[in-house]
């Protein structure tokens, strides 16, 4: 399994509406993070659709390392300099 690519190094904090889905970038790829553009394209990864169970502010992954895919678990605070 390929690893994604670090698409930051800080969440990307969003309004979010309830009952709306969002899709979020697994591969790391994408110009619009923390959200798909399509980069991941010809990879084997593919975008994870989220939908919000409330209306607020969320705290998307941006790394792509946490371990609560989409959002983010402080996972980015651990990395290593790449």
């Amino acid at each position: 399994m390929a690893t994604p690519e670090i698409g930051g190094t800080a969440p990307v904090i969003v309004e979010v509406t309830e009952g709306k889905t969002y899709w979020w970038c697994a591969c790391g790829r994408s110009a619009t993070q923390p959200f798909c553009d399509g980069s991941h394209a010809g990879t084997e990864f593919t975008p994870l659709a989220w939908q919000s169970n409330k209306t607020g502010k969320a705290a998307f992954c941006t790394c792509k390392r946490t371990g609560t895919a989409p959002l983010c678990d402080g996972t980015h605070t651990r990395l290593e300099q790449e």
